[in-house]
């Protein structure tokens, strides 16, 4: 019996459900029992037999072609089929399973303590790896030992911060999805997913959606408690090298009403004669 996750076919499962027959030209005949499409429609509708798809959604058969999957995309239009493929690639458990500790290199860490903007760098697990005073004042939140995915879910200071937090936070967790794919047993992540289960209702919702999104960068407009509205737009850049490890950083268009803003948290955050990111942390964890 094989007790390895069934990634593939429960990814398929929570897309099927979102689709319509509205969608895909099915014309809807009476009370249907089940969300979205049946599996037979998705199978018709493929080009694949009906007993084949049940088995790739029961997880008995886990290494369909690339053809068959692309065609299936298509079906559950999907934007971007390389998660998919990706999830029917074969790869040891035991090679998932072994705990990786990440590294930031001491450069990077220079270059964002340099910065004149909010900056912090955040792992593969959104892990807060460094952080620079200025993102401290952005959100206290944003310091080495924090997790984005613990902040936005289980902090009310950090969704208060967001104008639309659960879009943030659907955003964020398929950023999450995209970069694990299907290393769901790594422990880091059944950690990470165990705990947040438990207590976000939200995020069992969005987690069951399978959502998946690159980490890139956007526009964010955040409620600051000091210096209110800022509207920012924030970049994510790959360490090369590493493992998932980005950078990310804040900056408000020159000129605005933003920009003088972030100047004067900036300011006040020079100033203040706090404690450093981590101290904060420390605290912030204590309550």
């Amino acid at each position: 019996m094989n007790d390895e996750p069934n990634v593939l076919g429960e990814y398929l499962r929570a897309r099927r459900e979102l689709i319509t027959p509205e969608q895909v030209g099915i014309p809807v005949l009476g009370t249907r029992r089940v969300p979205g499409l049946r599996r037979e429609e998705v199978a018709m509708l493929s080009g694949i037999s009906a007993e084949y798809y049940v088995r790739l959604e029961q997880g008995r058969d886990r290494r369909p072609s690339a053809q068959i999957l692309e065609a299936i995309a298509r079906v559950l239009q999907l934007e971007d089929d390389r998660y998919l493929l990706s999830l029917a690639e074969h790869r040891p458990s035991r090679q998932r399973r072994k705990p990786r500790r990440e590294i930031l290199p001491t450069s990077t860490a220079r270059f964002i303590d340099e910065l004149p903007f909010p900056a912090f760098a955040e792992g593969r697990h959104l892990d807060v790896l460094a952080a620079n005073p200025l993102a401290a004042a952005v959100s206290p939140r944003l310091a080495k030992g924090g997790n984005r995915l613990r902040d936005v879910f289980l902090d009310e200071a950090e969704q208060d911060l967001f104008e639309d937090w659960e879009r943030a936070a659907a955003a964020l967790l398929a950023g999450f999805r995209r970069t694990v794919g299907s290393s769901v047993d790594d422990p880091r992540v059944v950690e990470l997913i165990g705990e947040l289960s438990l207590v976000s209702p939200t995020f069992r919702q969005l987690w069951a959606r399978h959502d998946i999104a690159e980490r890139t960068g956007a526009s964010v407009t955040l409620d600051h408690p000091v210096v209110g509205r800022l509207r920012l737009d924030r970049e994510k850049l790959a360490v090369s090298g590493t493992d998932g490890i980005m950078v990310v950083v804040y900056h408000a268009q020159p000129g605005t009403e933003s920009a003088e803003r972030l100047a004067l948290l900036g300011s006040m955050a020079a100033a203040s004669p706090s404690a450093s990111p981590e101290h904060d942390r420390a605290k912030h964890d204590s309550r």
